[in-house]
């Protein structure tokens, strides 16, 4: 029970990611500008007459920007605060199984997912803030790692649930110079992500700025073309340890590497087409998503070099 659990809960938060994703991408940040409710509201309005007259003052009064009523954007942030209030109570089905199955047994199965539950927490107290700050750049960076250290914790609970029933999961017997392979490699594809939320703020500033779309990229500057610089690395990189390993890999391991490969291409050809096309807004929570699964399978193989780590 708790691994299927366990397992459902790591998809719902890519989910999370991927709708986060569709939040910035489409501008719905301040959908609703006030928290935790929307529009004062715990069930948003569908129309801006369902609003007092004088709703831009009312809300508008703790922030910097002009509260503007849209529809679209305020029901986009809605469900993304309702998936994040799932994600929640998954988290805490996760602990309560790791309790009921664990106890007694092996505790770090109950310890990482106890720290699952108190990052999610945290994060919903950290989405608060990014509303109050009206999206300040490093507060939704901060609000997405977080979200990938939840990741963290329900894999290495997994793994070491996987552990405790004696499943050998392959890999564990790498030369130290995999881990640091993988640990190079997982370092990397963090600061790409990060580089990649900075290129995202300046995509931001050309649409606030009324820009048209096809004049966006020229406007950016070195940080955008060295991401796409360290992607080919990455590609390369991923390529080449992937080529190294994958006769020598056995079990899991295997099928990891494989998965690290074609998301790092996937991850490639669609920041291609972002940048052939002009940025277009579906092809950007995609790009996020595949970006953050990476790094969740680099980490995995990463502790599947070092089982004693977990």
């Amino acid at each position: 029970m708790y691994k299927k659990l366990a397992f459902i809960t790591i998809g719902a938060v890519f989910f999370l990611i991927l709708v986060g994703g569709i939040v910035r991408a489409t501008g719905s940040g301040m959908g609703c500008p006030d928290w935790p409710k929307c529009f004062g509201s715990w069930v948003p309005p569908t129309d801006a007459s369902q609003l007092p007259d004088d709703y831009k003052e009312i809300f508008g009064a703790k922030l910097k920007g002009e509260v503007e009523f849209n529809v679209f954007k305020t029901w986009t942030e809605y469900i993304n605060r309702l998936a994040g209030v799932l994600i929640g109570f998954l988290i805490f089905g996760t602990l309560l199984a790791a309790v009921k199955e664990y106890k007694g047994k092996d505790n770090k199965v109950i310890l990482y997912s106890g720290l699952a539950f108190i990052l999610v927490a945290f994060e919903g107290w950290l989405g608060s803030k990014v509303v109050s700050m009206e999206l300040s750049p490093a507060m939704v960076t901060v609000h997405m790692l977080l979200a990938i250290l939840v990741v963290f914790m329900l894999i290495m609970a997994l793994l070491r649930a996987y552990s405790f029933e004696g499943l050998k999961l392959g890999g564990v017997d790498g030369s130290k110079s995999d881990s640091f392979i993988l640990g190079i490699l997982l370092a990397l594809s963090t600061g790409q992500l990060i580089l990649g939320t900075q290129v995202r703020e300046m995509i931001d500033e050309a649409y606030l700025s009324g820009l048209a779309r096809e004049l966006w990229i020229s406007t950016l500057d070195g940080k955008y073309y060295t991401h796409i610089g360290l992607a080919t690395v990455l590609l390369a990189l991923n390529s080449w340890y992937f080529m190294s390993r994958r006769n020598e890999a056995e079990y899991s391991e295997g099928s990891f590497l494989r998965w690290m490969l074609v998301l790092v291409v996937g991850e490639f050809l669609i920041g291609v087409f972002l940048g052939l096309f002009n940025m277009p807004a579906f092809g950007q929570p995609i790009h996020l998503t595949l970006g953050t699964m990476i790094i969740a399978v680099q980490f995995t193989l990463l502790m599947l070099k070092r089982e004693e780590a977990i």
